[in-house]
């Protein structure tokens, strides 16, 4: 009997996250510092606020933030095979790329590492919304122009969802940047939230979580 009791124990323990899974009601952020709560309780962060959104407007998704503190592309991608058949997510949030930028990595393995994360996450039916990544100007204007035209041209090539830049109206707002001018603070959470929401919420469906077409409309 004791054993008995344990086993269900266990297997309801469980039970949430298969749930989840088998009905497709997961969103996987797959991201750097910007999603990874750098700086911050976790509970302060975007993806954290997100989770509290979602159940507030009678969603059933739940949130899986796989964001690692300086991540690149080549991370990701490597990475992402397992969170589809983990989490079987009716959306993948794609937040990287910014970290390959900074180091000035060869722009064609930025750009295919991403193509190849759309185009497994679209196979595996999984909706998929690309954050934009903004570098400054001294890697050169060339390599800049073309980094930044990168996202726009990946989002139409695949017809998918694109998130303008995280940062962009935050960057320069006092109190929203940390102190080492790339990473925002825990008071900038709640208007990333919302820059994120309204490209998010098209995707979705309420109370069943099953998400609609991945292409962007």
């Amino acid at each position: 009997m004791r054993l008995k009791l344990i086993l269900l124990l266990v297997l309801f323990s469980f039970a949430p996250v298969s749930a989840i899974a088998e009905g497709g009601t997961a969103i996987v952020i797959l991201g750097d510092s910007l999603s990874a709560a750098y700086g911050m309780e976790i509970n302060q962060s975007w993806p954290s606020l997100l989770q509290e959104r979602l159940k507030g407007n009678g969603y059933a998704y739940r949130v899986f933030n796989s964001s690692i503190t300086g991540d690149t592309t080549q991370g990701g991608l490597a990475r992402l095979p397992r969170l589809l058949e983990k989490h079987r997510p009716a959306v993948v949030i794609l937040e990287l790329g910014g970290n390959d930028g900074l180091r000035g990595l060869p722009l064609e393995v930025t750009r295919a590492n991403l193509s190849s994360m759309i185009e497994q996450s679209q196979a595996a039916g999984t909706a998929v919304i690309l954050a934009e990544m903004r570098i400054p100007p001294n890697y050169g204007r060339s390599y800049t122009e073309k980094f930044n035209a990168m996202y726009t041209e990946l989002s139409e090539i695949y017809g998918i969802h694109l998130l303008p830049f995280l940062l962009q109206d935050i960057a320069l707002e006092e109190g929203l940047m940390q102190a080492d001018g790339i990473h925002p603070t825990a008071q900038a959470q709640p208007a990333i939230l919302d820059h994120v929401w309204p490209v998010l919420q098209p995707v979705l469906t309420p109370e069943n979580g099953t998400h609609k077409h991945s292409s962007a409309e």
